[in-house]
């Protein structure tokens, strides 16, 4: 027999009490309330609040979820903006050819001299041929200049090329450019323009048309150009030539008849209030952190695997909510992409491996044989692990040697291009299956957890099962948006266009809902110093 069993079992008497001396009962009795109260302190609030104040926290933490939606959908613009600018024709009018210090515009004081391609005389050879891209295109006479809060600009080269019978071409076709980058700000001098980055970079073209006849253009696939991680200038301009330092060097291509570029940057009022989301999360997170850390230390004790899991999972959030793109505003920093996506990375890594373990524990209610560990999750977890380190791989090649030149891209090979098809394929068919396990690991939860109805208050039964139902909800969101991240990422880059709509709304709803979601968490997990209820002590008492 247990010391709790002795010591609530009334019909256990040795002795009376004679005067003076307290009997060996009352003494057991007083040493089951203290131990009663050390273990109700070890429970959860989600356990032991009231039904009221808990309705009070899900209604305030329900309509902060619909606020953020609402943000989303009534204030914030559409995420980015896509303007495509047809190439100027200009004359290289250099004695050296190729001079880098002299820049082609079509815009300005000291502008270039257009070339009509149509009517092309003899003495304008392929050299003479410079294409050139101002950005922002001048609108009605008015120069528009880029800001720092658009983040990042993107720019996806589209060739059109004429048919002509005598200059048939194969599908696919090898194009070689020579693209050179600059950038001025406000009040320079229009004709002050600086070297930003320059590179001859090789891009592969496939072509098709339904109908050969002369004049008929080519249906030809967009090729990524270029992407800038931050937006630190106002006034860009893109020089491009098509070099024929060689004998068969672009010569296969066609009639080209026109260059033109998209450009793709962030809007600038969807990147104020995405910071603004941050800035309101940013210390809300911070500080339930603390107060959640504090619960666990005064119970004097090592925090359980949960609770371990809460808290890596909330100083990931922190990182996620740190509003460090404050700092593009005042400087130049190229890595801010690179760095956002490794900090998101991470944030995925532990939501999904606390899901899994979330509901693991779940799966192991009120079973206190033994204490979990995380060794027990080592399987599940490497499986996370390894997807994790995937994408850090690819973005470090997609993304991290962009740093060094802009106009590189994973895209521009055969190798590289079905590579990352694959991968982003990959991807989306491995969070199906994620969220699938998910599924099946919260059903297994939810039928252990029917099967100890007598051993669980009914209260906590539907918290518990509610809380899981809200762990799908944002599981699925969270997967639903990865996939759709992934593949509205790489639409510019594909052969065929994909189009997407999804609005703001989702963007900052999927946002505030980890944010809300895991604030609850550490509201309704963390460790519960309230004793039992005075109806029980009073029971107790009267068995007594």
């Amino acid at each position: 027999m247990s010391f709790c069993q002795l010591a609530s079992n009334r019909r256990f008497q040795v002795s009376t009490t004679i005067d003076g001396i307290i009997s060996i009962d009352d003494t057991l009795y007083i040493l089951y309330q203290l131990f009663a109260k050390t273990r109700k302190m070890v429970g959860t609030i989600i356990k032991n609040l009231s039904g009221r104040k808990l309705t009070v926290l899900v209604t305030f933490l329900l309509l902060c979820q619909v606020v953020c939606f609402l943000i989303g959908g009534l204030v914030a613009p559409a995420p980015v903006n896509a303007q495509s600018i047809l190439g100027t024709v200009c004359k290289d009018t250099s004695i050296m050819k190729n001079d880098t210090t002299k820049w082609y515009y079509y815009h300005g004081a000291g502008k270039c001299e257009k070339i009509d391609l149509n009517s092309i005389h003899h003495e304008v050879s392929e050299r003479d041929i410079v294409y050139a891209f101002q950005m922002l295109v001048p609108r009605e006479s008015f120069t528009y200049e880029y800001s720092r809060w658009q983040q990042n600009l993107i720019g996806v080269l589209q060739v059109d090329i004429l048919y002509h019978p005598q200059m048939e071409a194969t599908p696919r076709r090898s194009i070689k450019i020579d693209a050179r980058l600059a950038y001025r700000n406000k009040g320079d001098p229009d004709d002050a323009w600086k070297l930003y980055t320059q590179s001859r970079e090789k891009r592969v073209l496939y072509c098709d048309i339904d109908n050969k006849f002369a004049n008929y253009l080519y249906t030809c696939s967009a090729v990524p150009l270029f992407e800038l991680g931050s937006l630190y200038h106002d006034y860009y301009l893109l020089n491009i030539r098509l070099p024929v330092d060689k004998p068969n060097m672009n010569v296969h291509i066609g009639h080209i008849q026109n260059l033109w570029v998209t450009v793709i940057n962030q809007n600038s009022g969807f990147t104020k209030v995405w910071l603004s989301l941050k800035t309101v999360f940013f210390p809300c997170i911070i500080a339930i952190l603390v107060w959640f850390w504090l619960r666990i230390h005064i119970l004097e004790r090592k925090p359980v695997l949960l609770e371990k899991m809460l808290l890596s999972l909330g100083i990931a959030l922190c990182f996620l909510n740190a509003p460090i793109e404050y700092l593009t505003l005042q400087y130049d920093l190229p890595f801010i992409l690179l760095l956002g996506d490794i900090i998101q990375g991470i944030f995925y890594a532990m939501l999904f491996s606390f899901w899994l373990v979330f509901a693991g524990e779940h799966m192991l209610i009120q079973d206190t044989s033994a204490q979990s560990s995380l060794k027990q999750y080592c399987r599940h977890l490497s499986a996370v692990a390894m997807g994790c380190i995937s994408l850090f791989i690819f973005d470090i090649c997609a993304r991290g040697v962009q740093l060094r030149n802009p106009f590189y891209s994973i895209w521009v090979t055969d190798l590289g291009t079905n590579l990352a098809l694959k991968f982003i394929i990959l991807a989306g068919i491995s969070t199906g299956v994620y969220f699938l396990f998910l599924c099946y690991m919260v059903w297994q939860a939810f039928l252990n957890i029917s099967q100890r109805r007598q051993s669980l208050p009914s209260m906590s039964i539907y918290r518990f099962m509610f809380m899981m139902l809200a762990t799908l909800l944002c599981a699925a969101l969270t997967v639903i948006g990865f996939i759709l991240g992934q593949v509205a990422e790489g639409q510019w880059k594909w052969d065929e266009y994909i189009q997407l709509e999804y609005t703001s709304a989702f963007f900052t709803g999927v946002y505030g809902m980890w944010n809300i979601y895991i604030f609850s968490l550490l509201i309704l997990y963390a460790p519960s110093h309230k004793l039992w209820p005075a109806s029980e002590k009073s029971s107790v008492i009267q068995n007594t």
